[in-house]
């Protein structure tokens, strides 16, 4: 373990203890303010219990669709148009216009029109995700230089061959950033359209946890999308890791 990842655990180790002492001392009503160690119990007991699953199958369910769903639909059309400025500039305002729009508004509107089931949640994850990969699609295909293009006409490579051998290469870091930050936020657009209605959620069951007034339990679910955030992050980081040291190996092969 390196060295600085230890004193990253050191540090929450010592924030939590800050917390539980504060808590502690200061005697904090649970329904202000849990101690981390109620918070902990709490998971114990519900996992104890299957009371999490369910809601944790639902938002996983919703989360992994909506980023899929999103990913394809924004990197496929950053792709087609990235190939032309013209339909760029066509196309950029509305689809600014579509990302300034709060997704939150539309989630009555999905709820009319599909129902209270998956399908909206779905769908508001992927509008959160679409515009972070779409952006990051164009930019990185459109971030090639000059001299590389110039070198590539000379040795009379197609439009085809341009974009598989000099622009994808390029754009793929892009992607990969667009793809860790679309992840992250599919857990946020999840929670946020389970907030508008679904009786089955993580979202959802912060909304029930603050009828009832458990702070306790609101907090455990917080911490539960949060580790969820974190793991989602770390495998796309992870998948980076291991794409890129393939193509290196790839590359030092040919060397």
């Amino acid at each position: 373990m390196k060295r600085t990842k230890i004193y990253s655990l050191l540090l929450l180790i010592a924030l939590l203890g800050l917390w539980e002492g504060i808590v502690r001392i200061r005697e904090i009503s649970a329904l202000i303010l849990p101690a981390p160690s109620a918070i902990v119990l709490s998971l114990v007991q519900h996992f104890r219990s299957g009371y999490f699953y369910p809601h944790i199958a639902a938002t996983s369910l919703e989360v992994i669709a909506g980023f899929l769903l999103g990913a394809v639909v924004g990197i496929g059309l950053g792709f087609l148009v990235s190939q032309s400025k013209m339909t760029q500039e066509i196309l950029q305002p509305y689809i600014i216009a579509s990302q300034a729009m709060p997704k939150l508004a539309l989630a009555p509107l999905l709820v009319l029109w599909f129902g209270f089931g998956y399908a909206p949640k779905i769908i508001i994850v992927s509008l959160v995700c679409f515009f972070p990969l779409f952006e990051s699609t164009v930019t990185g295909l459109s971030h090639v230089s000059h001299e590389k293009i110039a070198l590539f006409r000379s040795l009379r490579a197609s439009s085809f061959q341009t974009l598989i051998k000099l622009r994808v290469p390029t754009a793929i870091p892009y992607i990969f950033s667009g793809l860790r930050v679309a992840i992250v936020l599919s857990v946020v657009g999840a929670v946020v359209a389970e907030f508008i209605g679904a009786n089955k959620g993580l979202g959802a069951l912060i909304i029930a946890s603050q009828g009832m007034l458990n702070t306790t339990l609101m907090f455990a679910v917080f911490m539960l999308l949060t580790v969820k955030g974190i793991l989602l992050y770390q495998l796309i980081f992870w998948i980076e890791q291991l794409f890129f040291k393939k193509y290196r190996y790839s590359r030092g092969e040919e060397k």
